[in-house]
Order: C-alpha cells, then sequence, then structure tokens
C-alpha cells in the first residue's frame, strides 16, 4: 500500500520467509555455511535452533534454493504434527514420489531405494523438518531409525531438524539418547544485536529497490530495537506498521511516536506478542486519508545516522573457516 509513496518496488518488511531478503549476522553466516557444508559432506543429523523468528526458515529455504538440483534431493516438511506412518508418507511425496504404499515396510524398500538410486546419481538426500521442536519422542525415534539408510563412505539420508530452543531440552531426554549421540552438527542463531537491527532496515529498505533514504530516524531505530527485542520477525511487524502510519499521516519522516504507536498496536509495550490482527489494523486508517506526494512534502534532508561501532574482531570460529572454503564470506550486509 505504501511502497509507491516511499519509492519502493515491493515491500521492504514482508513477513514471508523471503530467501532475497536474507540478513546475514555472523551467526546467520556460520549457520549457512554449517549447513551447507554437513549436508553436502553426508554428515548424517543436524540441528539448527533459534527463537521465534529469528530467521530459521529463511535459512532453511536459502539452502532449498543455494544447493543445485544436480547435487541434492530435498523434501521439507514444515509441519511435524503427524503420525510417523503420516510423516513417512509425506517426505516420501515431497521427495517426489508419487505412489506411496499403505504398508510400512514397502515405504521403507521404495525409501531405501530411492536413496540408494539417487546415491549412484551423486546426489546428496536431504530431509529437513522445520518446527522441529514440537515433534514427539515417538516420531523422533522413527526419524532416527531413518539415518540406518547407509553406505561404508556415510549417511545415504542427510536430516535437518530446526526448531526453537525448546528442541534443545526435547533432545536431552534420557529416552532420546540415542539420537542425540547421532548428531554431527548443532547450529544456533540469536536475536540481533542494536547495532545489527539498522544494518538490518538499510539491508531490507535496499532490497525493495528504495530510490530514498531510510525514513526512520535514529530515536526510531533505538525504538524499533526496544520494542522487538531484536527479533526479525517483530522487527518487520513494526516498521510495517510505522510505514503505514507514516503513509496514512502524509508525512515521509519516521520518529519515536509513530514506533511507540506501532508497538502499541501489536501490543509490544508491556512484552506482549504482536497477532496477526494486530499486524493489519492500520490497513483501514491508511485508506482514510489522500497523503501529499512524498515530492511534494517541504521536509528537511534526510537524517543520516553515524554507523554503529563494530565489534571488536575476534579470530574465526571452525565454522565461519567453513565458510571461506564454501565462498559464503563474500556474503555481507553492507549497504
Amino acid at each position: 500500500m505504501y511502497e509507491q509513496y516511499f519509492g519502493l518496488r515491493k515491500n521492504p518488511f514482508v513477513m514471508a520467509p523471503d530467501p532475497a531478503f536474507l540478513f546475514l549476522t555472523a551467526a546467520h553466516r556460520e549457520a549457512l555455511a554449517g549447513l551447507t557444508y554437513a549436508v553436502l559432506s553426508r554428515k548424517g543429523f543436524l540441528v539448527l535452533t533459534g527463537e521465534a523468528g529469528t530467521g530459521k526458515t529463511t535459512l532453511l529455504s536459502t539452502i532449498l534454493h543455494s544447493i543445485p538440483a544436480s547435487r541434492a534431493n530435498f523434501s521439507l516438511v514444515l509441519n511435524p504434527m503427524l503420525t510417523p506412518a503420516e510423516f513417512l508418507e509425506l517426505a516420501l511425496l515431497d521427495f517426489g514420489i508419487p505412489e506411496v504404499p499403505v504398508s510400512k515396510a514397502q515405504r521403507l524398500m521404495l525409501l531405501q531405494q530411492y536413496l540408494v538410486e539417487a546415491h549412484r546419481q551423486g546426489k546428496v538426500s536431504v530431509l529437513i523438518v522445520d518446527e522441529a521442536h514440537k515433534l514427539g519422542p515417538d516420531l523422533l525415534e522413527e526419524i532416527r531409525l531413518l539415518t540406518n539408510f547407509e553406505t561404508a563412505e556415510g549417511k545415504l539420508l542427510q536430516i535437518v531438524l530446526a526448531g526453537q530452543s525448546e528442541l534443545n531440552a526435547l533432545l536431552a531426554r534420557q529416552d532420546l539418547r540415542q539420537l542425540k549421540q547421532r548428531i554431527a552438527v548443532r547450529l544456533a542463531i540469536r536475536p540481533l544485536t542494536p547495532a545489527e537491527v539498522e544494518h538490518y532496515l538499510r539491508h531490507r529498505w535496499a532490497r525493495a529497490g528504495a530510490s530514498a533514504d531510510l525514513p526512520f530516524r535514529a530515536e526510531a531505530i533505538e525504538g524499533i530495537t526496544r520494542w522487538s527485542q531484536g527479533i526479525p520477525r517483530v522487527v518487520n511487524a513494526i516498521c510495517d506498521n510505522a510505514l503505514l502510519l507514516a503513509y496514512g499521516a502524509g508525512v515521509s519522516s519516521i520518529g519515536a511516536e509513530q514506533i511507540r504507536e506501532a508497538a502499541q498496536d501489536l501490543d509490544l509495550l508491556n512484552g506482549g506478542a504482536p497477532t496477526a490482527a494486530a499486524s493489519t489494523a492500520r490497513v483501514e486508517v491508511a485508506e482514510l486519508r489522500v497523503p501529499t506526494p512524498a515530492s511534494a512534502l517541504v521536509a528537511p534532508g534526510p537524517i543520516r545516522v553515524p554507523p554503529p561501532k563494530l565489534p571488536r574482531q575476534v579470530k574465526p570460529s571452525l565454522l565461519a573457516r567453513w565458510a571461506g572454503k564454501l565462498g559464503l564470506v563474500a556474503a555481507t550486509n553492507k549497504i
């Protein structure tokens, strides 16, 4: 709605996990490098954790798009609230196997044949389970048994479990110790730091094709950081609502007042979580007004916020060095 008003080609703060908007912090770069390396090296069981809204699904989408089909086959399970039989059926269907037999024995034999053939063609087969913290112990045990498909060279099926931090507690259960022992790589992503929030805003603003400078003033960025607690999904919700407020009021610069109002609409002032209804609450308000075009507004020039101080340089971790070998270190967030 406000894209044309602010000189944008598309919505910069869309809530969908669009890989085109992927913002690579150091933790995200390491997770991307670690996942890519572990999958292509046939490490077997991989775990990715992070708080809700920190970008796990976007990172998984990036993996799906960055590894070519000539090197890997993917099966993605987005809703793990299934019975073991339903889970295996969905995994087979997403691998592109159209006719799934009813018998579990026949399904497992079909999966084994598929994995062996993919291995013969030099392809890696990858099963990705999102929202894995919702998996039950029985289903996790079934998933563990799928790693028994292997050759002397390595695992035929690579399994990625991605979920919120509760997944770590789930995997620490005594009855799942055999599964925990098979985890080859553990990766984690965290909320954005205050410095990263500003870089994140500028990154997405540029990716949306902006022809003007970022409209958020310094005090607005401070408010976004405070109310979002560094969670990218919440940052998107606050910014989207604030832009709608500015559009409805006919202003081109956003300050602390609009950010606070957007956070209040999203029930964030008291530590609440935004709801789907709240995230669109400003649509009707914006439609009631015909704002003055931004080019006709009499306003001071764009306020340029000095770049934040970067943290002290530390020795690259093992995953960062993997990233260098995979050509991922060159990916930066500078815009």
